[in-house]
């Protein structure tokens, strides 16, 4: 299938989705986020498809949601529009969280507003050393939305997700991995490579339990003790019914790396 704001393709089973709006630093625009949210769906139900990567053409990962596209909308109905458009935005967040699956972000640009936030929908954060992150919401005088406002602090904390969310402050890649928004940060030139042998060893570990995993810490800020303990002994017992499993358990017993197929 041919996309006119992405590119996609698959390498044995990792999936590599690229956003491709270089002309406008790949603005979040709604015909994006609905490309994006059709290339989601169809991968939860690709079992083949082990590990994803999401980056980016030109010197921009995303700078965010599309501007231009929001000049259109100024006025009365403005609310009811912008409705319409969080409704898709906010669709591709959950999907992607709940995608069974890894999602590597190599952030090889600018990661602004609610592009930084789609960065932070992904389940690892690889950055190129020129990549840079603003909660740019406030300069236009808006609040984070693509579920910023639930990752960020959950990553960085309260006090320091208000103060980058307040200011906008524009803040590197070292910066960022000193924060853990970022696991690691490598030279523009190695960042493909560095995500795709990520993504490589990604797509060997037990796919269903990974999802699984996700599940989990996901639920980890909502839940009570109880429910939680509870959730993962439902999810364990699930698990101990896999392939993955019972070929992790011989691995173990005969003394050699296990081959999970991810089922």
């Amino acid at each position: 299938m041919s996309y006119k704001t992405l590119l996609f393709e698959v390498d044995e089973n990792i999936a590599k989705i690229v956003l491709n709006r270089p002309e406008a630093m790949n603005a979040l625009s709604t015909d994006l986020a609905t490309e994006l949210i059709e290339v989601f769906q169809d991968l939860a139900t690709k079992d083949n498809i082990r590990a994803v990567i999401l980056t980016a053409t030109g010197r921009a990962f995303s700078a965010g949601g599309d501007v231009k596209q929001m000049s259109t909308v100024l006025g009365e109905d403005a609310p009811a529009k912008f409705r319409l458009a969080l409704d898709i935005y906010h669709r591709l967040i959950l999907l992607m969280r709940q995608l069974p699956k890894p999602i590597i972000a190599a952030v090889n640009g600018v990661a602004a507003g609610a592009g930084f936030n789609l960065a932070l929908a992904c389940d690892v954060r690889i950055a190129a050393e020129a990549a840079k992150f603003s909660q740019a919401f406030i300069r236009i005088g808006l609040i984070p939305d693509f579920g910023g406002t639930f990752f960020l602090p959950r990553i960085v904390g309260l006090a320091k997700a208000m103060e980058l969310m307040m200011t906008g402050e524009l803040i590197d890649a070292e910066k960022a991995q000193q924060l853990g928004i970022v696991n690691l940060v490598v030279k523009g030139d190695e960042l493909n490579a560095t995500a795709g042998f990520f993504a490589k060893q990604a797509a060997e570990l037990p796919t269903v339990a990974i999802g699984r995993l996700k599940k989990l810490l996901d639920s980890s800020f909502t839940s009570s003790l109880s429910e939680q303990l509870e959730l993962e002994a439902e999810m364990q017992m699930q698990s101990s019914c896999t392939a993955d499993f019972a070929e992790g358990v011989r691995a173990f017993v005969e003394k050699r790396q296990p081959k999970f197929l991810g089922k």
